[in-house]
């Protein structure tokens, strides 16, 4: 019994033991997790919030700066891996064995102390036909003595002498009787006794010890896993500490370097010779009075400047402001700076048109689809989105035809711009080249076109048309996505290409005769 209680002591203890190592492995996990979020907002803070307009320098110190964070982000979501593989591989496993234990611990008790109250009952039912033996043994004993004293005495009776000697057979029948009971309980208590110290508890002690056993490799086999669970990491831990290793060896300074000339060139000229003024005899008055050709040169250049400073008035955003993107024309920065800056602003309006140009004909098709096929959708429904997405590409043409889209450096237009923004130019100021261009004969038609979409023509030298309406082709669509037509009453303009379907004709010498 003594050993027993040992044996229940310590298998307690054993499960105690296991608890308090899973414990340790809870708390190791939440420093694991507590250090991984540190890390991620370590990133987080650091990590460069640009927008996507945001046209820093990228020296490729920063750039390898941004490459470790990311890294070390990468870092910190292995550290939630050996989190996650601690919770699930060690401190999983040693919760749910924990409850398996305790449920087979005291099975295996129970079993015990079973068998223990078996055999104390053997032992009572032994001890009390063994009293009870001892009592008959007694009576009978009384009984002879009396039956003797009778039997000896010449005053008694034959009849009492004769009751004396029945009552000490009875007596002694029962003895007899005891006796035999009290030997086969005695002999059954000593048979389950040597089953109990020589089978049932050494089995019991047996399974309590593989028990206990199990417990030491399962802790042995959670000691490698929490080992495991980190070192299964290391390999990609290494790959981010190489990969910071080669950001670190990423860094140019000559490249920086270059990147600061870039971003600060200006594009001025450097200052000329100041002239020698030699006031006391007024040379440069002298030569600009006697000078018949410089003020006619001084006065054309004036005059140039001010047709262009007028034509840019009119034509800017063609007289009304769009209600697409807003426009910056950059004249705060120098030459090179504003002329980067304008590039980047037209190359970035060419692809949201390029945008709008596939989504248009994305819906165009998916609407002939509903057309054809009306249990697929309601043609009528796509109308909404596709007006709504020629409304964005007709913004997006007008900014892009705006003459400060296309400045050079130095505020002239260049070669290019005047072909982007040709019809809106000629057109622009009819009240100063009507004169002029009045006598010309009208340009003649090179094929038709159809209107698939209305366009409000709004802007100067555009041209107005509905959904449906017949126009003459007078010049074709030369790469800036508008189209010269004309009316049947001879009005002009320009509409955009991607409005209408076109039909030019073959070798086509003067106005088409059939619309």
């Amino acid at each position: 019994a003594d050993q027993f209680d040992n044996l229940d002591k310590h298998t307690q203890w054993g499960i105690d033991f296991l608890e308090k190592y899973a414990k340790f492995v809870k708390e190791r996990i939440e420093i694991e997790q507590n250090y991984a979020k540190q890390l991620r907002n370590l990133v987080k803070k650091y990590c460069p919030k640009r927008s996507p307009k945001d046209e820093e320098p990228r020296f490729t110190s920063c750039i390898a700066f941004f490459n470790i964070l990311n890294e070390l982000n990468d870092y910190a979501g292995q550290r939630e891996v050996v989190a996650e593989e601690m919770g699930h591989r060690v401190y999983g496993e040693l919760m749910r064995y924990s409850h398996d234990l305790k449920t087979e611990r005291k099975m295996h008790l129970q079993e015990g102390r079973k068998a223990q109250q078996y055999l104390d009952m053997c032992w009572k039912q032994m001890d009390n036909s063994k009293k009870k033996f001892e009592r008959e043994c007694r009576e009978a004993e009384k009984a002879q003595q009396s039956y003797e004293r009778l039997d000896n005495d010449t005053n008694a009776t034959k009849a009492d002498v004769e009751k004396a000697k029945q009552q000490l057979n009875l007596r002694t029948h029962m003895a007899d009787e005891n006796k035999n009971e009290y030997a086969a309980q005695l002999q059954n208590f000593n048979g389950e006794q040597h089953k109990h110290y020589y089978i049932v508890i050494p089995q019991i002690y047996k399974q309590l010890q593989e028990m206990d056993e199990r417990r030491t490799i399962k802790l042995s086999e959670c000691y490698k896993g929490f080992a495991d669970s980190e070192r299964k990491v290391i390999p990609i831990i290494s790959k981010c500490l190489e990969g910071m290793i080669l950001a670190a060896k990423s860094v140019d300074e000559h490249r920086d370097s270059q990147l600061v000339i870039d971003c600060f060139k200006s594009g001025f000229e450097p200052p000329g010779d100041f002239p020698f003024e030699d006031y006391s005899q007024n040379i440069y008055r002298t030569i600009s009075d006697g000078t018949i050709s410089t003020p006619k040169q001084e006065g054309m250049r004036i005059d140039t400047k001010t047709t262009v400073g007028k034509a840019k008035g009119k034509l800017w955003l063609f007289g009304k402001k769009p209600k697409g993107p807003a426009l910056e024309d950059f004249s705060h920065l120098p030459p090179e700076q504003r002329r980067k800056k304008l590039q980047q602003r037209i190359d970035e309006l060419n692809r949201e048109l390029q945008k709008e140009t596939d989504q248009k004909d994305a819906l165009i098709k998916m609407k002939d689809v509903y057309e054809k096929n009306p249990q697929m959708g309601d043609p009528s429904s796509l109308q909404p989105k596709l007006t709504e997405t020629m409304s964005n590409m007709d913004q997006l043409l007008r900014v892009l035809m705006l003459p400060s889209l296309h400045c050079s450096p130095e505020g002239s237009y260049t070669d290019d711009a005047n072909q982007e923004v040709r019809g809106p130019q000629q057109h622009a100021h009819p009240s100063e080249f009507d004169d002029e261009f009045e006598d010309d004969d009208p340009l003649p038609a090179i094929g038709h076109c159809k209107a698939i979409y209305p366009f409000d023509g709004h802007n100067e030298g555009t041209l107005a048309m509905k959904e449906g309406e017949i126009l003459y082709i007078i010049e074709e669509d030369k790469g800036d996505g508008w189209t010269r037509a004309r009316r049947h009453n001879g009005e002009e303009g320009y509409v955009p290409t991607s409005y209408i379907d076109v039909t030019l004709e073959k070798n086509s010498k003067g106005a088409v005769t059939y619309i």
